[in-house]
Protein backbone atom coordinates (compact mmCIF):
# COMPACT_ATOMS: atom_id res chain seq x y z
CA UNK A 1 0.00 0.00 0.00
CA UNK A 2 2.82 2.40 1.15
CA UNK A 3 4.98 1.55 -1.62
CA UNK A 4 1.74 2.20 -4.08
CA UNK A 5 1.44 5.79 -2.74
CA UNK A 6 4.71 6.27 -3.38
CA UNK A 7 4.79 5.34 -6.51
CA UNK A 8 2.04 7.61 -7.46
CA UNK A 9 3.44 10.91 -5.53
CA UNK A 10 6.63 9.96 -7.77
CA UNK A 11 4.89 9.74 -10.98
CA UNK A 12 3.30 12.93 -9.85
CA UNK A 13 6.48 14.90 -10.04
CA UNK A 14 7.53 13.61 -12.50
CA UNK A 15 4.36 14.63 -14.53
CA UNK A 16 4.37 18.14 -13.17
CA UNK A 17 7.99 17.97 -14.44
CA UNK A 18 6.95 17.27 -18.32
CA UNK A 19 4.60 20.29 -17.88
CA UNK A 20 6.65 22.14 -16.30
CA UNK A 21 8.85 21.96 -19.41
CA UNK A 22 6.54 22.26 -21.74
CA UNK A 23 5.17 25.39 -20.59
CA UNK A 24 8.46 27.25 -20.01
CA UNK A 25 9.16 26.34 -23.58
CA UNK A 26 5.75 28.03 -24.87
CA UNK A 27 6.37 31.34 -22.97
CA UNK A 28 10.13 31.31 -23.58
CA UNK A 29 9.72 30.71 -27.60
CA UNK A 30 6.78 33.60 -27.49
CA UNK A 31 8.84 36.72 -25.64
CA UNK A 32 11.56 35.91 -28.93
CA UNK A 33 8.86 36.96 -30.84
CA UNK A 34 9.85 40.47 -32.33
CA UNK A 35 7.58 43.08 -30.87
CA UNK A 36 5.53 44.69 -33.79
CA UNK A 37 7.00 48.08 -34.91
CA UNK A 38 3.58 49.53 -35.87
CA UNK A 39 0.08 50.52 -34.72
CA UNK A 40 -1.78 46.66 -35.73
CA UNK A 41 -5.25 47.69 -37.51
CA UNK A 42 -6.54 44.75 -34.62
CA UNK A 43 -5.84 46.47 -32.02
CA UNK A 44 -6.80 50.44 -33.01
CA UNK A 45 -10.80 49.57 -31.56
CA UNK A 46 -9.07 49.27 -28.10
CA UNK A 47 -10.53 51.72 -25.71
CA UNK A 48 -7.20 53.55 -23.99
CA UNK A 49 -4.73 55.00 -26.78
CA UNK A 50 -2.43 55.34 -23.94
CA UNK A 51 -2.11 51.51 -23.98
CA UNK A 52 -2.29 50.80 -27.69
CA UNK A 53 0.87 54.03 -27.29
CA UNK A 54 2.54 52.09 -25.18
CA UNK A 55 2.58 49.10 -27.77
CA UNK A 56 3.73 50.77 -30.01
CA UNK A 57 6.53 52.11 -28.13
CA UNK A 58 7.40 48.74 -27.28
CA UNK A 59 7.20 48.86 -23.52
CA UNK A 60 7.53 45.75 -21.69
CA UNK A 61 4.33 45.03 -20.01
CA UNK A 62 4.25 44.58 -16.36
CA UNK A 63 5.88 41.31 -15.42
CA UNK A 64 2.64 39.94 -13.50
CA UNK A 65 0.76 40.46 -15.94
CA UNK A 66 2.84 39.14 -19.17
CA UNK A 67 0.88 35.79 -20.95
CA UNK A 68 1.64 32.73 -19.23
CA UNK A 69 1.59 29.35 -20.58
CA UNK A 70 -2.11 28.59 -20.74
CA UNK A 71 -3.38 31.57 -22.54
CA UNK A 72 -0.63 31.20 -25.43
CA UNK A 73 -2.37 27.94 -26.07
CA UNK A 74 -5.42 29.67 -26.15
CA UNK A 75 -4.66 32.12 -28.79
CA UNK A 76 -3.00 29.57 -30.72
CA UNK A 77 -6.27 27.68 -30.80
CA UNK A 78 -7.84 30.08 -32.06
CA UNK A 79 -5.26 30.40 -34.89
CA UNK A 80 -6.23 26.64 -35.50
CA UNK A 81 -9.47 27.39 -35.94
CA UNK A 82 -9.21 30.12 -37.95
CA UNK A 83 -7.31 27.62 -40.53
CA UNK A 84 -10.16 25.65 -40.21
CA UNK A 85 -13.06 27.76 -40.61
CA UNK A 86 -11.30 28.49 -43.77
CA UNK A 87 -11.51 25.33 -45.28
CA UNK A 88 -14.95 24.89 -43.97
CA UNK A 89 -15.90 27.86 -46.07
CA UNK A 90 -13.89 27.30 -49.17
CA UNK A 91 -15.30 23.25 -49.34
CA UNK A 92 -18.56 24.79 -49.14
CA UNK A 93 -18.39 26.64 -52.65
CA UNK A 94 -17.14 30.05 -51.42
CA UNK A 95 -14.45 31.18 -53.18
CA UNK A 96 -11.95 32.85 -50.36
CA UNK A 97 -9.20 34.11 -50.59
CA UNK A 98 -6.36 34.07 -47.70
CA UNK A 99 -3.05 34.60 -49.33
CA UNK A 100 -1.95 36.40 -52.04
CA UNK A 101 0.14 35.00 -54.68
CA UNK A 102 3.40 35.08 -53.22
CA UNK A 103 1.64 33.05 -49.78
CA UNK A 104 1.60 35.96 -47.88
CA UNK A 105 -1.84 37.44 -46.19
CA UNK A 106 -3.64 40.07 -47.76
CA UNK A 107 -3.01 43.38 -46.06
CA UNK A 108 -2.64 47.13 -45.69
CA UNK A 109 0.27 49.97 -44.75
CA UNK A 110 -0.13 53.43 -44.39
CA UNK A 111 1.48 55.95 -42.05
CA UNK A 112 5.15 55.26 -44.10
CA UNK A 113 4.51 51.96 -42.57
CA UNK A 114 3.59 52.99 -39.27
CA UNK A 115 0.11 52.11 -39.30
CA UNK A 116 -0.55 47.82 -40.67
CA UNK A 117 -3.04 45.34 -41.15
CA UNK A 118 -3.65 42.49 -41.80
CA UNK A 119 -6.69 40.39 -42.73
CA UNK A 120 -8.62 36.91 -42.36
CA UNK A 121 -9.90 36.39 -46.14
CA UNK A 122 -12.05 38.34 -49.05
CA UNK A 123 -14.32 36.16 -50.65
CA UNK A 124 -14.54 36.60 -54.02
CA UNK A 125 -17.76 34.61 -54.94
CA UNK A 126 -19.79 32.07 -53.55
CA UNK A 127 -23.17 29.96 -53.69
CA UNK A 128 -25.17 31.97 -52.02
CA UNK A 129 -26.28 35.20 -53.64
CA UNK A 130 -25.00 38.30 -51.80
CA UNK A 131 -22.42 41.63 -53.24
CA UNK A 132 -18.60 40.30 -53.71
CA UNK A 133 -16.14 40.79 -52.77
CA UNK A 134 -16.64 40.93 -48.87
CA UNK A 135 -14.51 41.25 -45.92
CA UNK A 136 -14.23 37.68 -44.02
CA UNK A 137 -12.96 38.15 -40.57
CA UNK A 138 -12.37 35.30 -38.52
CA UNK A 139 -12.70 35.25 -34.30
CA UNK A 140 -13.22 32.38 -31.63
CA UNK A 141 -14.96 32.69 -28.10
CA UNK A 142 -15.61 31.19 -24.94
CA UNK A 143 -19.55 30.24 -24.43
CA UNK A 144 -20.76 33.31 -22.48
CA UNK A 145 -19.04 35.73 -25.01
CA UNK A 146 -20.12 33.80 -27.79
CA UNK A 147 -23.85 33.87 -26.28
CA UNK A 148 -23.08 37.75 -26.45
CA UNK A 149 -22.34 37.64 -30.04
CA UNK A 150 -25.46 36.00 -30.94
CA UNK A 151 -27.44 38.63 -28.94
CA UNK A 152 -26.36 41.95 -29.73
CA UNK A 153 -23.96 41.49 -32.24
CA UNK A 154 -20.51 42.15 -33.34
CA UNK A 155 -20.23 45.99 -32.91
CA UNK A 156 -21.85 46.07 -28.76
CA UNK A 157 -20.33 42.57 -27.91
CA UNK A 158 -16.92 43.74 -28.90
CA UNK A 159 -16.70 47.55 -30.17
CA UNK A 160 -12.67 46.50 -30.84
CA UNK A 161 -13.64 43.73 -33.20
CA UNK A 162 -15.70 46.05 -35.45
CA UNK A 163 -13.40 48.79 -34.95
CA UNK A 164 -10.93 46.67 -36.80
CA UNK A 165 -13.86 45.34 -39.51
CA UNK A 166 -14.06 49.09 -40.50
CA UNK A 167 -10.78 49.96 -40.97
CA UNK A 168 -10.09 46.89 -43.37
CA UNK A 169 -13.17 47.13 -44.86
CA UNK A 170 -11.74 51.05 -45.45
CA UNK A 171 -8.26 50.32 -46.43
CA UNK A 172 -8.67 47.06 -48.26
CA UNK A 173 -11.21 49.03 -50.29
CA UNK A 174 -13.66 46.64 -49.18
CA UNK A 175 -16.40 48.74 -48.07
CA UNK A 176 -18.91 48.43 -50.74
CA UNK A 177 -20.29 45.37 -49.14
CA UNK A 178 -21.09 43.84 -45.79
CA UNK A 179 -18.35 41.82 -44.25
CA UNK A 180 -18.91 38.53 -43.48
CA UNK A 181 -17.75 37.88 -39.56
CA UNK A 182 -17.70 34.58 -38.16
CA UNK A 183 -17.44 34.06 -34.50
CA UNK A 184 -16.73 29.91 -33.22
CA UNK A 185 -18.10 28.61 -30.03
CA UNK A 186 -14.95 27.57 -28.42
CA UNK A 187 -16.82 24.69 -25.96
CA UNK A 188 -19.37 23.62 -28.54
CA UNK A 189 -18.01 24.72 -32.15
CA UNK A 190 -21.04 26.53 -33.00
CA UNK A 191 -20.44 29.00 -35.18
CA UNK A 192 -22.18 32.71 -35.22
CA UNK A 193 -22.46 34.41 -39.31
CA UNK A 194 -23.15 37.71 -39.35
CA UNK A 195 -23.02 40.50 -42.19
CA UNK A 196 -21.68 44.14 -41.37
CA UNK A 197 -22.11 47.00 -43.50
CA UNK A 198 -19.27 49.46 -43.45
CA UNK A 199 -19.58 51.91 -40.83
CA UNK A 200 -18.01 54.69 -42.36
CA UNK A 201 -17.49 57.02 -39.33
CA UNK A 202 -16.39 54.40 -37.24
CA UNK A 203 -13.47 53.96 -39.89
CA UNK A 204 -12.35 57.63 -39.95
CA UNK A 205 -12.51 57.89 -36.07
CA UNK A 206 -10.51 54.86 -35.61
CA UNK A 207 -8.16 56.39 -38.19
CA UNK A 208 -7.62 59.89 -36.51
CA UNK A 209 -7.15 57.94 -33.39
CA UNK A 210 -4.20 55.97 -35.20
CA UNK A 211 -2.42 59.35 -36.34
CA UNK A 212 -2.94 60.96 -32.97
CA UNK A 213 -0.70 58.38 -31.57
CA UNK A 214 1.78 58.54 -34.33
CA UNK A 215 2.01 62.65 -33.66
CA UNK A 216 2.09 62.20 -29.61
CA UNK A 217 4.56 59.23 -29.96
CA UNK A 218 6.65 61.34 -32.51
CA UNK A 219 6.58 64.43 -29.85
CA UNK A 220 7.15 62.45 -27.04
CA UNK A 221 4.27 63.00 -25.44
CA UNK A 222 1.91 60.18 -23.35
CA UNK A 223 -1.93 60.17 -24.58
CA UNK A 224 -4.32 60.95 -21.44
CA UNK A 225 -5.21 58.09 -19.43
CA UNK A 226 -9.06 56.88 -20.03
CA UNK A 227 -9.47 56.82 -16.00
CA UNK A 228 -8.74 58.64 -13.05
CA UNK A 229 -7.56 55.95 -11.15
CA UNK A 230 -5.63 52.42 -11.97
CA UNK A 231 -8.94 50.64 -10.48
CA UNK A 232 -10.96 51.24 -13.37
CA UNK A 233 -12.27 48.11 -14.85
CA UNK A 234 -9.83 48.47 -17.99
CA UNK A 235 -7.43 49.98 -15.83
CA UNK A 236 -7.10 47.02 -13.75
CA UNK A 237 -6.43 44.47 -16.16
CA UNK A 238 -4.38 46.47 -18.46
CA UNK A 239 -1.19 44.68 -19.05
CA UNK A 240 0.72 48.63 -18.49
CA UNK A 241 -1.16 49.17 -15.12
CA UNK A 242 1.89 49.78 -12.76
CA UNK A 243 3.87 51.72 -15.69
CA UNK A 244 0.72 53.86 -16.30
CA UNK A 245 -0.12 54.87 -13.10
CA UNK A 246 3.68 55.31 -11.86
CA UNK A 247 4.66 57.70 -14.53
Amino acid sequence: MASGLHRQEYLSEEIKKISDVIDKSIVDNNKKKQKRKYLGGSSLGEECSRKIQYRFMGINPDKEKEFNAKTLRIFQFGHEIEDMKAEWIKQSGFDLRTVDKQGEQFGFSIADDQIKGHIDGVICGGPVELNYPMLWECKSANDKKFKEFTRVGVTKANPTYAAQIAVYQAYMDLHENPALFTVMNKNTCEIYYELVPFDKELAQRISDKGVNILIATKASDMLPRIAHNKEYFTCKWCEFNKTCWND
